[in-house]
């Protein structure tokens, strides 16, 4: 996929991009997001539940803040899906959307954006790292088509947004 842009329009776009979604998705209540969220982590993470690979999170909260969207929420698994304003999780795992985006559709390494510091992680690391491992265990061939698809074709613009606005990085 080509993108006709310039490199000052790609980096424009890369930056604006999350800020044009900020405003709307603040307008939007947090018990809306919040059931969509949890519908998208069954439905990616099914197997995981099946398979018990999910009990180290129960009685535990990671908080997820997506900074260039003003996008903060925090997930709990205890036989179903729980997500709830921020309050006091045991981690907290930050990055901005592209990063986040590039990571689910294994077109970036995370913890090479960890050393960069695009992407952080905060309090109890043992939890943190079992996330970790357990997203990066997840086949992205086995996610649901629409979102696999939705992911796929972003993080392919992003990453030919990225080329044109940086061109020396390539």
């Amino acid at each position: 996929m080509q993108t006709p842009f310039p490199g000052n329009v790609a980096n424009q776009l890369l930056e604006l991009g999350p800020k044009l979604v900020r405003r709307p998705l603040a307008l939007v209540p947090f018990r809306i997001k919040a059931e969509i969220l949890e519908r998208l982590l069954g439905l990616l993470l099914a197997q995981q539940a099946i398979d018990e690979e999910l009990d180290f999170l129960h009685d535990s909260w990671v908080a997820i803040h997506v900074e260039d969207m003003g996008l903060e929420f925090e997930v709990s698994f205890d036989g179903r899906w729980q997500v709830r304003q921020p309050a006091k999780a045991e981690v907290t795992f930050t990055g901005q959307s592209k990063e986040l985006l590039l990571v689910a559709a294994g077109k970036e390494d995370p913890d090479t954006l960890f050393f960069q510091r695009k992407l952080s992680i905060e309090g109890d690391t043992e939890l943190g790292l079992e996330v970790k491992n357990l997203l990066l265990g997840i086949e992205f061939d086995t996610m649901p088509s629409p979102i696999r698809h939705s992911i796929e074709k972003l993080a392919q613009l992003i990453q030919q947004l990225q080329l044109k606005a940086n061109p020396e990085t390539a």
